[in-house]
Parts: C-alpha cells; structure tokens; sequence
C-alpha cells in the first residue's frame, strides 16, 4: 500500500475511534477531531519517508491507546460519577482462585 493511503487509513481510523469512544460527548468528540485534524494538517508538507512512517506508527498506537484505555464516566450527582463502558472492555467474569488446580 502506498504512503498516501496508509496516511489516509491512519487518519479515517483515529478519526472512527474517536467518534466510538467519545460516543455522546459533543465537547470531547469536537476536541479530538480538532486534535487530528491539526496535527495531520501540521505534517501535511512532509516528504521523508522515514519521518512518515514513524508519524503512521505514532497515530496507529494513539488509535489502539484510545480504543482499548478510554473508559467513559458522566457526573451524575455529588460525588458520583457513571461508568460506561464500551462492549470491548467487557470481559467474562471468571472467579479468582487462589488455589492451584489439582493435576489429575
């Protein structure tokens, strides 16, 4: 794939989690999209390749950082907050054991 696409596909998938993550929060979905969108807009005149390939990288780990450690909460009163939780951070409840299983 060529360096145009690559930043092309980087850019529309920072831009597909930030509007999965901020889901419903109009403040920070327009903050993130106004973050790409500069520091895409920054290095638009970049001709090295290899300073390309490390901003691909850079914005490929940003993306995976903010699908898999973003949580939502929202105040909902004095002192408490709501977490909500995307269906990707939920995992099957599997009880702690603290002794090891018996070889059979």
């Amino acid at each position: 794939m060529g360096t145009r696409l690559k930043v092309l596909s980087t850019f529309k998938a920072l831009h597909r989690t930030r509007m999965a993550v901020f889901k419903d929060d109009d403040r920070a979905l327009t903050a993130a999209r106004l973050k790409i969108n500069e520091e895409f807009r920054k290095n638009k005149n970049e001709t090295s390749e290899e300073n390309i390939n490390k901003m691909i990288k850079m914005g490929s780990d940003v993306e995976i950082v903010l699908r898999e450690s973003v949580l939502q909460m929202e105040h909902v009163g004095d002192k408490k907050l709501l977490l909500r939780p995307r269906e990707s951070h939920m995992l099957e409840n599997v009880p702690y054991c603290d002794q090891p299983r018996k070889k059979s």
